[in-house]
């Protein structure tokens, strides 16, 4: 039964993709040239972005949209109902609405779905461990189905559970194999790239790629404006002159922190602070927000932090001061440890896209010394 379908599958993704190359064949690069090459559409606007970089998304007559990712994918979103236009470049990967039963490999999307109130468009995730609250429920009501980890998926399951989109993390690109296979499968993959993002809103702004292809971008830019009014509040916080320290240390052992011009260091510039590691990575143009060094490379930068921040949305949850330490003994030779300035991350920081303005306000209680005075959810003191 499931090899029928399967082939079924297969033989139906096979007679699309050669009707996509026949119509190909007869295209241009599309409307004016230059809005999304979206074959023989009607090019009507732009959205606006306000701090991502990592996408566009273009609108055409008829109710079309091309969400352009760069250096990834371009997916063509058609209207329930509308036909494939013709002359689509051959690259285009076509989603039909109602875009329903995706596998989210991409942890950060969930709490940006959730927001929608759009969690019923997933049926597949690529993890059990959620801190969004209603994707913990739908995990133990059975409307999220784990279909295995981003570098190892169930093909089988996603095939006959007529998955219609893979949506995964840049750490695919580590196993390009498994992408590709997604593919071969007839199975649609995109990269969502919001880690590439150099401003935290950036990061938020990715709620506009997923409504774009649910249909609710409406609410998509209210549930943005509402996070940006936040953090556009914050502007003009005095430098409280503290620097900081924000890292993790992995399990072979080495430090990993982030480029100065990520969106890390960004949130805690926002914030009123100072990153200890100012000019870290600006002179590697490689794609990855993270940097690997030795315990010793860090500390020689490190070691005169006022403030650490300890990332635990990685590997496991720290709770204590006594746990901190038994990562490296060098570490109690940090200032910040010295003067009990150690702050750990929750799990779910990085998973609440949504809540960027909340975390930085928490990183400014932080600087100011304010933290004791409010309730504090993605950010607490290890003692």
């Amino acid at each position: 039964m499931r090899r029928n379908f399967r082939l079924r599958r297969l033989l139906s993704w096979a007679l699309a993709l050669l009707t996509a190359l026949s119509l190909t064949a007869c295209g241009g690069r599309g409307a004016s040239g230059g809005e999304g090459a979206a074959g023989d559409l009607v090019y009507q606007d732009t959205l606006p972005l306000s701090y991502a970089d990592q996408f566009a998304i273009y609108h055409y007559e008829g109710g079309y949209t091309l969400i352009d990712i760069f250096d990834s994918e371009r997916l063509l979103v058609v209207p329930e109902g509308k036909p494939v236009p013709g002359g689509l470049d051959e690259d285009i990967v076509v989603i039909r609405q109602p875009l329903e039963r995706l596998y989210l490999a991409a942890t950060s999307a969930m709490a940006l779905f959730d927001a929608m109130d759009a969690l019923d468009a997933i049926s597949f995730v690529g993890t059990r461990d959620w801190y969004t609250e209603n994707a913990v429920r739908a995990m133990e009501n059975g409307d999220f189905t784990y279909a295995g980890k981003y570098s190892a998926p169930d093909y089988e399951m996603l095939l006959d559970g007529d998955c219609s989109l893979a949506v995964e993390s840049t750490m695919i690109l580590h196993n390009p194999e498994v992408r590709e296979k997604l593919i071969e499968l007839g199975i649609p993959t995109m990269v969502e790239r919001s880690s590439y993002e150099s401003h935290p809103l950036g990061r938020t702004e990715w709620i506009k790629v997923y409504g774009a292809l649910l249909g609710k971008e409406a609410e998509a830019e209210a549930v943005f404006n509402a996070e940006a009014d936040k953090i556009r509040g914050l502007d003009g916080l005095a430098d409280t002159g503290k620097t900081v320290a924000f890292f993790y240390v992995s399990s072979g052992g080495s430090v990993v922190t982030y480029k100065a011009n990520g969106y890390v260091p960004a949130m805690i510039r926002i914030a009123g602070g100072n990153y200890i590691f100012s000019t870290l990575g600006l002179e590697d143009d490689s794609k990855l927000s993270s940097v690997n060094m030795t315990m010793e490379e860090f500390y020689a930068s490190a070691a005169s932090a006022d403030i650490v921040i300890y990332n635990c949305s990685i590997l496991s949850q720290l709770q204590t001061l006594e746990e901190f330490l038994a990562l490296n003994p060098v570490l109690s030779d940090l200032k910040a440890v010295r003067e009990g300035n150690v702050w750990c991350t929750t799990q779910s920081m990085f998973q609440q896209t949504d809540k960027m303005g909340t975390i930085i306000e928490e990183m400014n209680a932080i600087f100011t010394g304010a933290a004791s005075e409010r309730d504090m959810t993605y950010l607490f003191k290890l003692q």
